[in-house]
């Protein structure tokens, strides 16, 4: 599907914007739009939805209709109907693209598909981060630097409960000394799944042009491939028996 307008859905929970005043100035159509901006100027057809939508803003309709699915969330993880969660599992499993984004890692839809508690470290102190490319050459590293900082931003600190990344594009030091991975790809049934960790919400993590280049090469890559189709259960021989 390279080349190809993708179909993108960005999920957020947008409370943060509606509650804080610091966010909804930096976001104040919400980090969904400010992630959808950049998306949609490079041809694809993006959607939003929210927590607070009819379903979560995931319908049947709308998974079916996506390729890649962003998903932001923080506070209000247990609020996500476990229906819905089923849902998005199932469309990943099929082939749908997801990418986890920041405090996503504690999502019911991404501990569902790690196994693990997904559980780290951390501390908002408004420190600098790094990001260093430790896979140049990966799809997901095009036109990205060798390393490139954010100030501020919230610290993640490892030990990081997840099973070990398929492919590690980005390791990230702090200010504080301590390192994380913070760009993880895993690839669960047929649907490929990048974890992105920057992006605290009372930060302008979202705005910053290297950031935005990381997430859209991410769209591409975990967009849907042309595989064979999986086949399951009780199987005529393929020679006389």
């Amino acid at each position: 599907m390279d080349g190809k307008p993708l179909r993108v859905t960005i999920w957020n929970e947008f409370r943060h914007e509606k509650a804080n005043p610091e966010v909804a100035a930096l976001y104040p159509d919400g980090m969904h739009e400010a992630l959808a901006a950049p998306l949609r100027a490079a041809g694809h057809d993006v959607r939003t939805a929210t927590l607070d939508d009819p379903e979560h803003g995931l319908t049947e309709e709308v998974l079916a209709g996506t390729d890649v699915l962003l998903w932001w969330g923080h506070r209000h993880h247990r609020d996500v109907d476990d229906a819905v969660v089923d849902r998005v599992w199932k469309r990943v499993l099929d082939g749908m693209g997801l990418i986890p984004l920041h405090s996503s890692h504690f999502s019911k839809i991404f501990v569902r598909l790690m196994g693990t508690t997904c559980h780290l470290k951390h501390r908002v102190a408004g420190e600098r981060e790094r990001l260093w490319l430790v896979a140049r050459g990966h799809p997901i590293a095009e036109g990205i630097p060798e390393h490139f900082d954010l100030q501020p931003e919230e610290m993640y600190g490892e030990p990081f409960d997840i099973p070990p990344p398929e492919e590690l594009v980005f390791v990230s030091w702090f200010q504080g000394g301590e390192v994380f991975r913070s760009g993880c790809c895993y690839t669960r049934g047929q649907g490929r799944i990048f974890y992105f960790r920057p992006g605290h919400e009372s930060y302008p993590t979202y705005h910053h042009p290297t950031v935005q280049r990381v997430i859209a090469n991410a769209v591409r890559w975990a967009a849907p491939r042309d595989v064979a189709p999986r086949q399951f259960g009780r199987s005529a021989p393929l020679e006389p028996i």
